[in-house]
């Protein structure tokens, strides 16, 4: 990061406001100022994709295109292309109340199509050129005809997957696709301009955030979801039978914290395939998410030096084996194509000195995360503050995790004592003394998420892996972010070496 630097963990989806989720409205701002308040210069998000009813960021639809939940309302009545009155269509609830990712994104999708119609009764004027120069720009070319033709099958397809269409259409015959671009014509633009709308807004907050001095960090899943505009249109690019469905899948072994491992089903790719391409599909995935962010957090980077293949009929992931990954030929060729790589891996887990070669070859920060360092018994020495190295990024805890109160509370009494000992302090004060922990290591980057600051239990948790149903839906409540808490965040940050501004 070339500095010591300290930043907040929060999804958009999670700011408050009216419409059911947040976006990228005026909370987006307030919370960009509350940010430079308190001497924070990195605000870290996850995917910014299109995600299916469950919500997950990690189970996108595209892996190029903006999630239209996160469009502001505000700024299209600001545009001229909603009226006040047009917020009758949002759904009427309490702006803490959970995301209902079904509700919400029905509500926003009618929101969109009102505005898709005022905007096409306009005609001719300076909005619908700069939408024509989007449409027609060389970085939309490889996936925007592919993504607004998935999303208009789709729909017309009642959300069936794409391997649940007409043949000729999940195989992408070329006159059938010809067809269904004549005969879908303005529902194919009509999910371009939805699109145009939301890089519009992402940028708009993009320049908001370099005023004041605040990186954007954001994050990229190693794998697609099966059910994907990517998969759909790169079939040659994973390992799939002829009907289109997986002859594998990801996941990783049993561990410590699973017997049976977790098998997360995605397609696997074909690496040699994308290799025969010169990892194109790579290459433009991470040119187009550094068009949105300054830096990126590669998912489950230990994948790229090798990867758990589980057969596609196994109940779990017990019966998998290690495949090799790309290694340094995908890396080579991104360096080779986009320059000096800002990225940081996520190397959490079991990771071998093959996995660390590789990272520290392209001089990629690590992560660290405090929880992981406390056992009981001894301590882990790649989470532990006093032993990081300057090129980590440190976190008390992630989107993955409990919040650090919750987790605390759950210790057992021996690891409560360590942690404690550990932490000179004790009972309601230890996430605030783990965020302490995290701005005093040596890490360059200290990311704390926005629910530690708050020191938030059980109703704060964001993700917890392995289940369905009831994650990615926590909101931050309404000037939950005081003044207060941003000149103590900041007291702290400027006594570590952290701040900005």
């Amino acid at each position: 990061m070339s500095s010591r630097r300290a930043g907040v963990l929060l999804h958009p989806t999670s700011l408050p406001g009216p419409g059911g989720a947040g976006d990228l409205g005026p909370a987006a701002s307030t919370f960009l100022g509350w940010l430079s308040r308190a001497g924070q210069s990195v605000w870290q998000v996850l995917p910014l994709g299109p995600t299916d009813s469950q919500g997950s960021p990690y189970g996108g639809l595209s892996a190029f295109a903006g999630n239209p939940l996160l469009i502001s309302p505000d700024r299209l009545l600001s545009s001229g292309l909603l009226r006040t009155e047009d917020f009758d269509l949002l759904p009427r609830t309490r702006e803490e109340k959970p995301v209902d990712f079904t509700a919400v994104g029905a509500s926003k999708d009618r929101l969109l199509r009102r505005a898709f119609e005022r905007f096409e009764a306009e005609g001719e004027g300076e909005l619908q050129d700069r939408f024509r120069i989007f449409r027609q720009a060389p970085e939309q070319r490889f996936w925007l005809e592919d993504w607004t033709l998935f999303s208009a099958l789709r729909r017309l397809h009642r959300g069936k997957a794409w391997w649940a269409w007409p043949r000729s259409l999940a195989d992408r015959d070329e006159a059938s696709l010809g067809k269904a671009l004549e005969e879908h014509r303005r529902e194919v633009r009509y999910h371009g301009f939805v699109q145009f709308l939301f890089e519009a807004q992402w940028q708009q907050i993009r320049r908001e955030a370099g005023k004041r001095g605040i990186l954007l960090l954001g994050d990229v899943p190693i794998y697609p979801s099966l059910d994907s505009a990517d998969v759909w249109a790169h079939r040659r690019l994973f390992q799939l039978d002829e009907r289109g469905q997986p002859e594998a899948v990801a996941g990783v072994p049993p561990d410590d914290f699973s017997v049976t491992g977790q098998r997360w089903g995605n397609p696997l790719y074909d690496w040699q395939a994308c290799r025969s391409e010169g990892f194109s599909w790579w290459v433009e995935r991470v040119a187009a998410d550094l068009r949105r962010v300054d830096r990126l957090r590669i998912d489950h980077f230990r994948g790229f030096a090798a990867y758990w293949r589980i057969p596609a009929d196994a109940e779990t992931a017990e019966t998998g084996t290690w495949e090799p990954g790309p290694g340094s030929s995908l890396f080579d060729a991104l360096e080779e194509r986009l320059g000096s790589l800002p990225l940081l891996a996520e190397n959490l887990g079991v990771i071998t000195p093959q996995v660390e070669e590789l990272r520290q070859r392209y001089h990629l920060p690590g992560m660290a995360v405090l929880q992981f360092a406390f056992s009981g018994h001894g301590m882990a020495p790649e989470h532990t503050p006093h032993e990081l190295a300057a090129d980590t990024v440190v976190y008390t805890g992630t989107h993955d995790n409990p919040t650090t109160a919750s987790w605390y509370r759950d210790l057992s009494e021996a690891t409560r004592r360590q942690v404690e000992s550990y932490c000179s302090a004790h009972g309601l004060e230890i996430p605030w003394a783990m965020i302490r922990l995290a701005h005093h290591s040596a890490a360059d980057l200290a990311i704390i998420p926005v629910q530690d600051l708050l020191a938030l239990g059980d109703d704060g948790r964001m993700n917890t892996p392995g289940t369905l149903g009831g994650n990615w839906q926590w909101r931050l409540k309404e000037g939950a972010l005081t003044p207060e808490l941003a000149e103590r965040l900041g007291q702290l940050t400027a006594e570590s070496g952290r701040r900005s501004g």
